[in-house]
């Protein structure tokens, strides 16, 4: 079986899914569930020097219709509604208790980082995350942090930035970037009401699942490619062949957390199996051996000369690649086993490919 354990800031991990700040790590029980379901490190809901006041409703499901698939949310959450003091006196101890590698989240300025960071790495937190969501400030909460505590510092970072500026301009301060934050601000509104779906001012959230990955995937690429820190890549992982691609973009682990909302504690446990199911069927020994793997690729491009090419082993004429033809080129008829591409029709667009769940097609 492949091995997919990593070392990452000096921790080891029995694999590289972590939970991520939020709903799902709000709390030392959340975090033992996150560990029964098979994470493989965890990251405590973010905290700051006083709780946080929630809108309440705060998070709505991205879907087609109401009985449609889920493909993410949007949220109005904040930071920890907890004090500062229960996670020191109860929550972080029963996090540890769980034996796996504990990241502490804060927020958000550097006055308040220096007064909480201390507290966290004494309360026995082997790492700490940042996130500025939005409100700058890197480097100055980097270095607040720096001159606070002595563990390992990680930057996460928004969207909505230059992310390979602002982790070139970190690398002398932190130990890791994690990037993406959620993307917004976002609207969802409800159609038999007409009322906003969430609770905030103007009902406004942030969108996190896998409408963000393509984002995510994006900016660790561009991260992985800029300095040489270890990038933790965040935002719609949801599958096995989710984290692949972000490990072949630079990642060296990944966060989640839309996932586990909608598909409760074993969703970890179950991309950690698939991640090494992936592998060994690909034949690599180690998730190591496909970090970065698509870098040099990003650099020199993919060029397909239409039509694309067709393994009728592995095709089986279901039909997708049909629908999906807006040039109207493929031809696929199962009960006459009959498959086949006009080239004069094809334009090379790459739809196809996208969307063949057996690989059948390749530039």
């Amino acid at each position: 079986m492949a091995d997919i354990s990593i070392e990452l800031l000096g921790l080891r991990f029995r694999n590289p899914i972590l939970t991520a700040a939020g709903p799902t790590s709000r709390d030392g029980m959340t975090l033992l569930n996150a560990a029964a379901g098979g994470v493989g490190g965890l990251v405590a809901k973010t905290v700051s020097v006083k709780p946080a006041d929630v809108p309440k409703p705060n998070m709505a499901a991205l879907k087609e219709g109401r009985v449609g698939s889920r493909r993410g949310i949007l949220n109005a959450e904040l930071w920890s509604e907890l004090p500062l003091e229960t996670w020191l006196e109860r929550e972080y101890p029963i996090a540890l208790s769980a034996g796996l590698p504990l990241i502490a989240s804060v927020g958000y300025t550097p006055e308040d980082v220096s007064e909480i960071a201390p507290k966290l790495e004494k309360a026995g937190v082997q790492a700490i995350e940042y996130s500025t969501h939005y409100v700058g400030g890197h480097v100055e909460i980097a270095k607040a942090l720096r001159d606070a505590v002595e563990i390992p510092i990680i930057a996460k970072l928004s969207p909505k930035v230059d992310v390979a500026e602002v982790a070139k301009s970190l690398e002398p301060h932190v130990d890791a970037i994690a990037a993406i934050n959620t993307f917004g601000p976002c609207l969802r509104v409800d159609i038999e009401t007409g009322k906003p779906m969430l609770g905030s001012e103007s009902g406004t959230g942030w969108m996190s699942g896998s409408a963000l990955k393509p984002i995510a995937v994006r900016c660790v690429a561009d991260i992985a490619s800029a300095v040489k820190l270890p990038v933790i890549g965040v935002g719609g992982i949801a599958s096995g062949e989710d984290v692949i691609e972000f490990v072949m973009a630079g990642a060296s682990a990944v966060e989640v957390c839309t996932a586990a909302i909608l598909e409760g504690d074993t969703i970890y446990g179950k991309i950690a199996g698939q991640v090494e199911e992936w592998l060994d069927s690909h034949d690599y020994d180690a998730i190591q051996d496909i970090q970065g793997i698509a870098l040099p690729h990003l650099k020199e491009g993919v060029v397909l000369d239409p039509p694309p090419a067709v393994d009728m082993d592995r095709c089986t004429i279901c039909g997708l690649c049909e629908k999906s033809c807006v040039y109207g080129a493929i031809t696929a008829n199962k009960k006459k086993n009959f498959f086949a591409i006009d080239a004069n029709k094809c334009e090379g667009c790459g739809m196809c490919v996208s969307v063949c769940p057996f690989y059948a097609l390749s530039y």
